[in-house]
């Protein structure tokens, strides 16, 4: 079945790379629909929509962004533009997947693009600079990139390999039929190595109760995509185990997931459980990277390439403090889990981030700050403890139900 593809790119310098990928779309079977997004110069064959549309739906046009010459301002519009016409192509369902090639300023108007586009959507970006840190360009979207090895400036032996290796993968992408599966509603977990025993057992206790779990590492982007997810619609309910990220937020770590974390599932109506997984700790790269202000407090050597430091009293006290703030705010049934045996593998009697009033103040502030119709329920239990697994996914589940429960012309609301 013929599928069409998204081209977005700057023709005025890739027009011929373009031109070449576009041909091998083509002879696939599929068809192409080219969205020129380069503002400098004039493109060497006619696009499907063009530069002039692309810096009107960015709020400019075409002549004032070449009247002012300020390369940095003109890829922020297009950026922009190309954003907005991606998301009114897609709603129109115009196209299957997209595909793009380019240095840092095509890469960076393509993948603003393609982070509008919803999760499953195929999505290729060939770059210059897919070598290097590519958060900025993926954020929590599935944007598959590709190094180019070679600048994207002409046609020779190795390019033309590459990039017919490109139009290949997304031909496959959209060729790809999505596998028949059994529909269940989906649950967000959120877990690091420390609180692996508490949510493998919850992810277990879920899905045999016929849901279907996805499970998401507190690595700051980890977070992120859980709630992107969560605001997209697709999540019916939230084992929010690990809140980590807090601790990066707010100390300055390396694994914050923004300051907006934890709100998601409150402002989108989605239950949640939440706990306070790892909120012991925050996260530094190799011992050599700790900041030098950082350097005489307790750390340990979670790995090689991991450096883990103890969240103090005073900081755990203002995570309670914030946490509070953000489930009291939710518009969803919200229950509150504190282990008051310990929040980490590592946070128990006889382990290196054991600390009884780090603890103590975090559970406090928690205690002082909550209010309904949030649910405190305190569990003397350690968070990896079987039976606080079992609170978390007994919880949850009849948070799910009840929100899932349609009332007939004989039942009540609940």
């Amino acid at each position: 079945m013929a599928r069409t593809i998204l081209l977005i790119g700057t023709l005025d310098t890739k027009g011929m790379e373009f031109a070449y990928v576009r041909d091998l779309i083509v002879e696939r079977g599929h068809r192409a629909l080219v969205m020129d997004a380069g503002s400098a110069g004039e493109p060497p064959f006619t696009p499907d929509i063009s530069a002039a549309e692309v810096a009107e739906a960015g709020g400019s046009t075409l002549e004032a962004l070449r009247a002012q010459g300020d390369r940095g301002a003109a890829v922020e519009i297009m950026a922009r533009g190309a954003a907005a016409l991606a998301r009114q192509l897609y709603a129109e369902k115009r196209f299957a997947g997209v595909l793009s090639l380019g240095g840092s300023g095509g890469t960076a108007i393509a993948t603003a693009a393609m982070r509008e586009l919803p999760t499953g959507l195929p999505k290729l970006m060939v770059s210059t600079v897919a070598a290097g840190d590519t958060r900025p360009y993926v954020g929590v979207k599935d944007i598959t990139m590709m190094f180019s090895v070679v600048d994207i400036a002409g046609l020779n032996r190795l390019s033309r390999r590459i990039l017919a290796n490109a139009a290949g993968a997304i031909c496959g992408m959209v060729e790809q039929e999505q596998p028949k599966v059994q529909d269940r509603p989906l649950i967000a977990a959120t877990m690091f190595g420390v609180t692996t025993p508490c949510v493998t057992r919850v992810r277990e206790h879920l899905e045999q109760a016929g849901y279907e779990v996805l499970v998401f590492h507190a690595t700051g982007s980890g977070g992120q995509a859980m709630e992107a997810l969560i605001e997209d619609g697709f999540i019916a309910g939230v084992a929010d185990v690990t809140t980590t990220e807090l601790c990066d937020e707010l100390v300055g770590g390396v694994l914050s997931a923004g300051p907006r974390r934890l709100e998601a599932a409150g402002s989108a109506g989605v239950p949640q459980v939440v706990s306070c997984g790892a909120l012991d700790m925050v996260n530094f790269w190799a011992y050599d990277s700790v900041p030098a202000q950082f350097r005489e407090r307790k750390l340990y050597r979670h790995n090689a390439n991991v450096t883990l430091m103890r969240t103090t009293p005073q900081e755990c006290a203002e995570l309670g403090r914030m946490i509070a703030e953000k489930l009291n705010a939710a518009a969803a049934p919200t229950v509150l889990l504190l282990p008051l045996r310990g929040v980490s593998a590592i946070d128990r009697e006889g382990q290196p981030f054991y600390d009884q009033q780090a603890d103590a103040a975090l559970f406090e502030a928690l205690r002082a700050n909550v209010r309904p119709p949030v649910r405190l329920v305190e569990l003397d239990l350690h968070i990896n403890d079987a039976a606080f697994a079992d609170a978390v996914a007994e919880y949850l589940l009849a948070l799910v139900e009840s929100s899932l429960r349609r009332p007939t012309g004989t039942e009540k609301a609940v």
